[in-house]
């Protein structure tokens, strides 16, 4: 594909004004912008909405881990944030953008909804 769009490119350069070349050029910019979209924002996007939605379906009793690596069972659960109990009477508070549901939870998540 690269090689297509040098070629593309090249063939631009050396043409003369009015036949088309310019057109071309754009077409092809624009089938760039095209597939990045498709193949990397878009997929990006979902990803994060999915993310977004799962922390905020977490409720108290859930197993998570933190982005920083540390396990804990979520206490309460407010607004923005968790307060996540990591060993027994010790409980941080833990802001819901750096929190994951733990491989546990998640494995098992797909069962129970069989169910």
């Amino acid at each position: 594909m690269l090689e297509f769009i040098l070629l593309q490119a090249e063939g631009a350069a050396t043409a003369q004004p009015g036949q088309g070349s310019t057109w071309s050029m754009w077409v092809m910019l624009i089938l760039i912008f095209v597939v990045f979209y498709f193949f990397m924002i878009r997929p990006q996007q979902k990803k994060q909405k999915e993310l977004q939605k799962q922390r905020d379906s977490m409720k108290k009793g859930d197993k998570v881990i933190t982005a920083g690596g540390i396990y804990g069972i979520i206490k309460e659960a407010g607004e923005t944030t968790f307060l996540v109990e990591i060993a027994k009477d010790t409980v941080i508070k833990i802001d819901k953008g750096s929190v994951y549901a733990s491989a546990e939870d998640a494995q098992a998540a797909p069962k129970d909804e069989k169910k």
